[in-house]
C-alpha cells in the first residue's frame, strides 16, 4: 500500500493533474422557489430571480452602481467619531467586532453618502450597508446622514434614503437611539429647505431606522418582497397572542394598507427615482416673469383685463325673455288682526327697538 500510495497514485495524479477546486458561490439557490442561478446571469439580473421575481438582497456598492448614471459618483468620507464610547463587551469587544466588519466590508461604518447623476439630475444618496453589522444605526451613522443633509442642502438636490437595517446599535446603547432624533433633524433641514426627501425601502427596514428616517419621507417606494416594519413579526404575535395576516410586514402588505406610496421592481427603480425627482423639482419662475396674457390696446376699463369680444347677438331691449320663467308678486305677510305689515309698521318696530329701555 506504501509503494501503491506513495509512488504510483503521484505518478498518475502528475500525469493527469490535480483536480481543481471549485469555488462556492459560483451558483445561488433562490430563496423563494430553490432555483439555482448562475452568479453572472444572477448579477446581470440585478441579482432578481429570473424564475419567480424574488428580490434578494443586493450589496450596496452594487446598487449605487445600478443607480447613478453610467455607475459613477462621488463618496463623502463619513465624521470621525469614538469607536467605542462604552467599551461594550458581549462575547467579544465590540471594538473587535468593528475591526471584523471593516475588514469584510472594506469600510468605516454601515453608511455610504454619494453624490451623483440620475438621468441627468443630480441627487445626494445615502446607503447603508447591511453586511456592515446588519447595518445599524450607530453615530457613525448617524453623523454620516447629517452630513447628507447637509451636502444636498448645499448643492440644492434630492437626498434619497436608502435603508437597509436591523435598526439601532446595542454595543452603543442610549448614543445609538439619540441618532433618531439626530436623524429626524436633519430630514427636517432638507424639507425646510424646500428639497425632495426620498426614501427605497429594501429587505430588511427595521427597529430604530423604521421608527425615524425611514418612515419621513415625502415620497415611500418599496421594493418588492421587501421586509419592513419597527418589531419582529414574532414578538408582534407573542405580544398581541393572535395570529399575524399572510405578508404581514412585506412591501406589498404596507402599499395596500397606506404606509408606502408605491412598490417598484429594481429594474424601474431607477427610472421612477428619476420621475418623481422631476416632479418634485420642477423649477417655477417668479410672478413678474410668468407668462401672463397681455392687456388689449385702447381704452380698457379695468387694468390687467383683456377686453374680449361677445360670441354671439346681444339683447339689448328690456323685455323679458321669453323662457324666463316670471313669478307673481308676493303679498306683505299679515298681521294677527287680518291687517298687513306696512313699511310705517316696520320703522317703528326698528325706532322701538333701538329705544333704551324706561327706567
Amino acid at each position: 500500500m506504501n509503494w501503491l500510495s506513495e509512488y504510483v497514485r503521484p505518478k498518475f495524479r502528475n500525469l493527469v493533474g490535480s483536480p481543481r477546486e471549485v469555488p462556492d458561490n459560483l451558483w445561488h439557490k433562490c430563496p423563494a422557489c430553490g432555483h439555482m442561478i448562475f452568479h453572472k446571469e444572477l448579477d446581470k439580473a440585478r441579482r432578481v430571480c429570473a424564475q419567480c421575481g424574488h428580490h434578494m438582497r443586493m450589496p450596496v456598492k452594487h446598487r449605487l452602481a445600478m443607480l447613478f448614471d453610467d455607475g459613477v459618483y462621488d463618496r463623502t468620507p463619513l465624521p470621525k467619531v469614538p469607536a467605542d464610547p462604552l467599551k461594550f463587551r458581549d462575547v467579544k469587544s465590540y471594538s473587535s467586532r468593528l475591526k471584523d466588519a471593516q475588514a469584510k466590508t472594506g469600510e468605516s461604518d454601515a453608511l455610504i453618502v454619494a453624490k451623483g447623476p440620475i438621468e441627468g439630475r443630480t441627487a445626494v444618496v445615502a446607503a447603508f450597508d447591511f453586511d456592515f453589522m446588519g447595518g445599524s444605526m450607530g453615530m457613525a451613522v448617524g453623523e454620516g446622514f447629517v452630513e447628507a443633509a447637509e451636502l444636498a442642502v448645499k448643492e440644492k438636490a434630492p437626498l434619497i434614503a436608502i435603508p437597509a437595517s436591523g435598526g439601532a446599535r446595542m454595543q452603543e446603547g442610549i448614543l445609538s437611539l439619540m441618532q433618531m432624533a439626530r436623524v429626524t433633524v436633519a430630514v427636517d433641514m432638507v424639507k425646510d429647505a424646500g428639497l425632495p426627501y426620498i426614501v427605497v425601502l429594501t429587505d430588511p427596514t427595521t427597529g430604530g431606522v423604521t421608527a425615524s428616517l425611514a418612515m419621513l419621507g415625502d415620497i415611500a417606494i418599496a421594493e418588492p418582497g421587501a421586509i419592513i416594519g419597527f418589531a419582529g413579526a414574532r414578538v408582534i404575535e407573542q405580544t398581541i397572542h393572535e395570529k399575524l395576516p399572510k405578508g404581514f410586514q412585506r412591501s406589498e402588505y404596507l402599499l395596500e394598507h397606506g404606509m408606502v406610496d408605491m412598490v417598484v421592481t429594481r429594474a424601474a427603480l431607477k427610472s421612477a427615482l428619476a420621475r418623481v425627482m422631476r416632479l418634485l423639482t420642477v423649477p417655477t419662475l417668479p410672478y413678474e416673469h410668468a407668462n401672463l396674457p397681455a392687456v388689449a390696446e385702447g381704452d380698457a376699463k379695468v387694468e390687467h383685463h383683456r377686453e374680449t369680444e361677445p360670441t354671439g347677438p346681444v339683447d339689448e331691449s328690456e323685455d323679458p325673455h321669453p323662457d324666463a320663467e316670471i313669478l307673481p308678486p308676493s303679498d306683505p305677510p299679515k298681521r294677527k288682526g287680518g291687517r298687513s305689515k306696512g313699511p310705517d309698521d316696520t320703522a317703528a318696530a326698528s325706532t322701538a327697538a333701538d329705544r333704551a329701555p324706561e327706567s
